[in-house]
């Protein structure tokens, strides 16, 4: 299922103030102290948190929500249900084999419910009932997994019980709402709040996530039985949004895991295994047999392509029911570890998540970033360089990544394949930034501060928070945190860099602007943010460059420096909103 990103805002009606959104209901019940209920106290308190207050509720660790979200998952189940079925009998049926935490319904090619019991043994309870469908003249493939399909045996029954079942939504708003909403607000800060809110994972969405990859493990489990399929990236790091893919890789390294204490006298004793001659061989040899069982056996599994000649061996797959685009990988240790790392400088910081949601979802409007492979600008490009931009603040709102491994302890310590993965785990360990700066100013002071940034001779590096000459020629270059020799913006072009810059430019003068004029914005206008997203601004600047001697970006660069000079003189400060920033 195609996500719906935005797009351009081309064409949009002029926004009604104070519009009401109607937001659907969700049932999902959830225990004190669980991750469902942590995730309802974020959502509760998202965009309300003062600037740069410290926040003295106690924080997860990464591992610690991974594991239980884990096992949240092992005892979920996932429903084709009937278009036509009453809720409370679809509920008591199901209670027969256990109490239900909680569950939610969606849709995507027919009605779907997901459905957490409180114990695991309710699962099996269930599938001890369940039979194989009879398929006619077709022959069904046997397969004990917890993708069910349920059927009425006297649909005319329920009928009269049936009523309209409330469905989590799995998707990004549409461009036309998301402007709606952004003029309703009352500030920039309000508006990139707002942004974060609409865009970020639910509840529902990461539970089906947590789902989906353990669905992927019941399979991988016939050939591997001790393994674990575990998602990374935007799904658990934090900066995910609705109707991103879904990464996940197979982890192996827990098979065959040797116990000191069960081996007793002067035996060793080991498994009988096939030997191959690399271990990249061995990866392409286990992706190519689950790729196949995926294909051949596994439920809702659609589109499976078997990319084994990659830099990085996958399956690419299409999960039906749940709308997610896979990739599996195998043994990717470095990708988790950069996630939990995402995640460490999400959680620090409230104003961390909205800038970088903000400036990804402006990229995307401007055709900065793509889905598609090429010379473009990554979203995890743009969150490095936004992480990095965060460290040069003063006071810095995060720390370096050398500072999170002086923090380390022995538990935290990490070399995986040789790279030093080192950092604090316990984000109770790490100090809340004394920066209070609005998200205001730091959305005008990031447009500025890489519009001119020296990209020709400066690279990007998040390890020690500061410009370092560039190792080699590549128009952008970004220092991947744990396998430092690697740039991971290797593939950008140098006109798509300009782009970025020029972008960058015309942003932070847009906003300039705006402050400059110190008065309320107009109800029928866009602005602050808005106002960036709309394509007229980046078209009629690039139009107005052919007819003028001097590039537009050099035009709006010296405009900005007037704009700052003035300011430096006469900071003003209007209800408490729009302060000018007279850093550099």
């Amino acid at each position: 299922m195609a996500a719906r990103g935005v797009g351009l805002l081309t064409r949009l009606p002029t926004c009604a103030r104070r519009s009401q959104v109607l937001r659907p209901t969700h049932r999902l019940l959830s225990c004190p102290g669980t991750v469902a209920a942590d995730a309802r106290r974020e959502e509760q308190s998202s965009g309300s948190a003062e600037t740069g207050s410290e926040d003295r509720t106690r924080k997860t660790r990464f591992s610690e929500v991974q594991k239980e979200r884990r096992e949240q998952a092992q005892r979920t189940i996932l429903i084709l249900c009937p278009n036509k079925i009453s809720e409370k009998k679809f509920l008591k049926y199901l209670s027969q084999h256990g109490s239900i935490n909680n569950h939610f319904f969606f849709e995507s090619f027919g009605l779907y419910a997901v459905v957490e019991f409180c114990q695991k043994e309710s699962v099996a309870s269930l599938q001890n009932v369940t039979r194989t469908p009879s398929m006619g003249t077709e022959a069904a493939i046997p397969f004990r997994s917890r993708f069910f399909n349920l059927k009425l045996k006297n649909p005319s029954n329920q009928t009269s019980e049936q009523s309209c079942i409330p469905c989590s939504n799995q998707l990004p708003p549409s461009s036309k709402k998301l402007f709606e909403l952004l003029c309703d607000a009352e500030s920039i800060d309000d508006q990139l709040n707002t942004l974060l809110k609409e865009f970020q994972l639910t509840e529902e969405n990461t539970k089906l996530r947590h789902l989906t990859c353990s669905l992927i493990e019941d399979i991988a489990a016939a050939y591997f039985p001790d393994c674990a399929v575990r998602p990374f990236g935007s799904s658990v790091n934090g900066f995910g949004k609705l109707g991103c893919d879904l990464d996940m890789f197979l982890d192996l390294d827990e098979i065959g895991k040797f116990s000191t204490h069960k081996t007793s006298g002067n035996f060793l004793m080991e498994f009988q295994v096939k030997n191959v001659p690399s271990e990249r061989i061995a990866t392409q040899k286990i992706l190519s047999v689950i790729g196949e069982c995926l294909d051949h056996f596994g439920p809702g599994c659609v589109g499976v392509q078997k990319i084994l000649n990659a830099r990085c061996p996958l399956v690419r797959f299409s999960h039906q029911a749940s709308g997610f685009q896979c990739d599996l990988t195998t043994n990717n240790r470095i990708a988790l570890k950069s996630s939990e790392l995402l995640y460490i400088y999400g959680a620090l910081d409230s104003r961390v998540r909205a800038l970088v949601f903000s400036i990804r979802c402006w990229a995307r409007a401007h055709s900065l970033t793509s889905s598609v492979p090429g010379a473009w600008i990554t979203n995890f490009s743009l969150t490095m360089m936004v992480i990095f931009f965060l460290q040069t603040r003063s006071p810095p709102i995060l720390p370096t990544l050398d500072y999170l491994k002086t923090l380390a302890d022995a538990e935290d310590k990490c070399i995986i394949e040789g790279h030093n993965c080192t950092f604090i785990g316990d984000l109770n360990g790490i100090k809340p930034s004394r920066n209070t700066e609005t998200l205001e100013i730091l959305l005008k002071e990031f447009f500025e501060y890489f519009g001119n940034f020296a990209f020709n001779k400066n690279s990007i590096n998040i390890r020690q928070g500061r410009e370092q000459n560039k190792p080699e020629p590549s128009p952008l270059h970004i220092q991947n945190p744990f396998e430092t020799s690697l740039n991971i913006s290797k593939n950008v072009s140098h006109s798509q860099l300009q782009k970025f810059v020029d972008l960058a430019r015309e942003s932070a003068w847009i906003l300039h602007q705006e402050d400059k004029a110190h008065s309320s914005p107009p109800s029928n206008q866009p602005w602050g943010l808005a106002a960036l997203l709309l394509p007229s601004v980046a078209k009629s600047m690039s139009h107005a460059k052919k007819k003028r001697k001097k590039p537009a970006s050099e035009r709006i660069k010296n405009l900005l420096e007037s704009i700052k000079s003035s300011s430096t003189e006469n900071s003003t400060n209007t209800n408490g909103k729009r302060t000018v920033s007279t850093q550099a």
